[in-house]
């Protein structure tokens, strides 16, 4: 009972950001379902123990950007076409804003989303993606370059 009595309290701390993180990755509520289950399960299975809350939250979110990538990857995924799926907007502002984020790579994507949703230093999110903080401060400028013109380019239409 203490096990899912500790799973139970960690999802109710960390499971929105998962399942957020998942989202802006895979561009599926359901693929999100898919790796928020997971994410959990593997947390269950491996019971790991932390000396900090930051540590456990470092955790999850590695083993969901692995997830993502495994899905990515996955065989059934190189070979069908995913129905297109949008993420919620407050407004139409931020549903374009949302639809440009979509429309970049991968890498950009995680690093933008770790920094502005996630709260992470540059730092923080090269320790949780497995790379240097250099590049991650490449990837954020480039992201946000690649941003800034598809925006100028969104509103010259």
């Amino acid at each position: 009972m203490g096990e899912e009595t500790g799973l139970r309290q960690v999802m109710e701390c960390y499971g929105d950001m998962v399942y957020r993180l998942a989202l802006a990755q895979t561009h599926s509520s359901h693929d999100a379902d898919d790796v928020f289950q997971e994410v959990f399960l593997r947390y269950l299975r491996a019971a790991p123990a932390f000396r900090e809350e930051e540590h456990r939250k470092a955790w999850l979110l590695r083993v969901t950007v692995n997830c993502c990538k495994k899905l990515h990857g996955s065989f059934w995924r190189r070979h069908t076409v995913a129905l297109s799926e949008t993420l919620p907007a407050q407004n139409p502002e931020e549903g374009e804003l949302l639809g440009l984020l979509e429309g970049l790579p991968q890498k950009y994507r995680a690093v933008l989303h770790l920094y502005y949703y996630e709260g992470y230093a540059t730092e923080e999110i090269a320790a949780i993606l497995g790379r240097s903080p250099g590049t991650v401060r490449s990837q954020l400028s480039r992201g946000r370059a690649l941003l800034r013109d598809a925006w100028k380019g969104a509103e010259e239409l």
